[in-house]
């Protein structure tokens, strides 16, 4: 009994040539990544703009980031911003929710046909011009309101939900139906309690699609008022519309701070909803 252990145990501690591989395939992939970014980090907090990579700043400064934060233009875009990821991650989730818990009702007629049109959507697009001319019949054009309605109906999404919805045990359902709870009922007291992680990874998903989105206020929006903190904030550093303040700040300083400012909301969020958001990529990838 005791050689059986030892070998289980030598076999359980042997390394294998896969496990190496793979390691120092992750490293350089994480390197890859991590490389760009912390030379955007330092030379934001440089001085002196370079174009050569450097570990640390050789003239360390906070000037570009007190200069984007004294910069009265972008408090309009960063409200703006807040707002529509706010109320479009809100709707995201409403329609996503209901969407999803609809196509598991299997005794509703015209279930499978409308998860095809559905899924129609996902291949094929009705174009620029169709989709200009919705818009603008709704009163959409010019204004920041659609960021909000135009990701509020994500159908990735909603068949990620979907998934979810019916990975929860169908003997839940059967039991609420039997004690007399309507299908509304069953949804809010329990497919949604169920569905935590879900609700988190995907809003996750709706709030940072929602807040990168630049292509649609290029397109449809004018109005300054209107525009969103990504947009106003390309335009001030990438056409040379910088703003005059105190500080002696070099445009490669100031260009690498506001990269930065626009992804730091979720790089603090990121390693706090970082399960969640694994675990939403994987809803629905295993069946029970």
């Amino acid at each position: 009994m005791a050689k059986t252990s030892a070998v289980y145990t030598k076999k359980k501690n042997k390394i294998k040539l896969f496990d190496v591989i793979n390691y120092i395939v992750f490293i350089i992939v994480g390197l890859i990544v991590l490389i760009p970014i912390w030379k955007v980090l330092i030379d934001s907090l440089n001085a002196v703009g370079v174009y050569q990579f450097r570990l640390w700043p050789s003239h360390f400064t906070l000037d570009g980031y007190k200069t984007i934060i004294k910069t009265n233009a972008l408090y309009q875009p960063f409200f703006n911003s807040v707002i529509t990821t706010i109320l479009g991650t809100l709707l995201g989730l409403v329609l996503s929710t209901l969407g999803g818990y609809v196509l598991v009702q299997f005794e509703m007629p015209g279930r499978n046909f409308l998860a095809y049109v559905l899924l129609f959507t996902m291949i094929f697009s009705g174009g620029m011009i169709p989709e200009y001319l919705v818009m603008k019949q709704l009163g959409l054009v010019n204004s920041m309101w659609i960021l909000v309605v135009k990701h509020g109906i994500n159908v990735y999404n909603l068949v990620l939900m979907r998934n979810f919805f019916e990975g929860i045990p169908g003997s839940l359902y059967e039991a609420a139906k039997i004690d007399g709870c309507s299908p509304m009922g069953i949804f809010f007291k329990i497919v949604l309690p169920l569905s935590k992680a879900a609700l988190a990874s995907i809003g996750l998903m709706f709030a940072v699609t929602v807040w990168n989105d630049y292509s649609t206020v290029k397109i449809y929006i004018t109005d300054p008022s209107q525009v969103n903190f990504q947009y106003k904030l390309r335009n001030m550093i990438m056409d040379g519309d910088t703003p005059v303040t105190a500080y002696n700040v070099s445009q490669t300083t100031l260009f690498n701070a506001g990269i930065i400012a626009a992804i730091l909301p979720f790089m603090v969020l990121y390693p706090f909803l970082q399960k969640y958001f694994v675990k939403g990529v994987n809803i629905g990838a295993v069946k029970e």
